[in-house]
């Protein structure tokens, strides 16, 4: 299966309210593993970001300047993402905001152009009620090292979200066989005869049927006679 993970940094909080993208970050992973994949691009804003929301990302109206709209690089960033299933922490934020960024170029919402949306917050608050399930709180609880970030940033977020979503579905692999890369070849298993092969019955000694009848005693004691192995009690050797 092929997934994106994908993270953006805004001018602000309101996307209906006129703020916008700045910045978009997609990693690609290919059957849970990373490709060295991405997508990265920094874009003009065409406004200056709230203080509060520099203060997070730290990239200026000045260094935005030069770099490309929304509008040129749209298609880009949709083919990269062409049905993939997308993944985001918090994503009503970010799907939002690229909703807008579409409606304003008359395109489709995002779910027109991908296989569906994964959010890791949900995810997390399911798994981890009642504490913190920011990035930072689950790196920091599921062992992803975060060292390198001081600001936030879309790529290098979206880099440490891969990490804490494998390690948050680690679980679903529980019962699979990792066969490693797709052109790794496994050996047949050889088919054996056991229709010659008789199981030994082994019958339980004395010690062992006092043992067991003393239990079904306490059994009986502590249910008030409701004990369901009394009524196989026949058939007890």
């Amino acid at each position: 299966m092929r997934q994106i993970i994908l993270d953006t940094e805004t001018t602000g909080l309101s996307a209906t309210g006129g703020d916008r993208i700045l910045e978009i970050g997609c990693v690609e992973l290919l059957h849970r593993k990373l490709t060295g994949n991405h997508f990265h691009q920094y874009i003009n804003p065409e406004r200056d970001s709230h203080e509060d929301a520099l203060r997070v990302h730290g990239i200026t109206t000045e260094f935005l300047r030069d770099k490309p709209k929304f509008a040129e690089i749209a298609d880009e960033f949709l083919a990269f993402c062409a049905d993939a299933e997308i993944i985001i922490h918090n994503a009503a934020f970010d799907v939002g905001f690229l909703n807008k960024e579409l409606e304003r170029l008359g395109k489709p919402p995002l779910k027109s152009f991908v296989s569906g949306v994964v959010d890791t917050l949900a995810m997390a608050k399911e798994l981890y009620p009642g504490k913190r399930n920011s990035l930072d709180a689950l790196c920091d609880r599921l062992e992803v090292d975060r060292t390198v970030r001081d600001k936030h940033g879309a790529l290098l977020d979206a880099e440490l979200l891969a990490k804490v979503y494998i390690n948050l579905t680690r679980g679903q692999d529980a019962l699979l066989i990792d066969v490693g890369d797709e052109d790794t070849s496994v050996a047949a298993v050889p088919q054996m005869d056991l229709s010659g092969f008789v199981l030994p019955v082994l019958l339980a000694g004395e010690d062992e049927t006092t043992a067991h009848l003393d239990l079904l005693k306490q059994l009986d004691k502590s249910s008030g006679g409701k004990t369901v192995w009394r009524n196989h009690e026949n058939n007890v050797v």
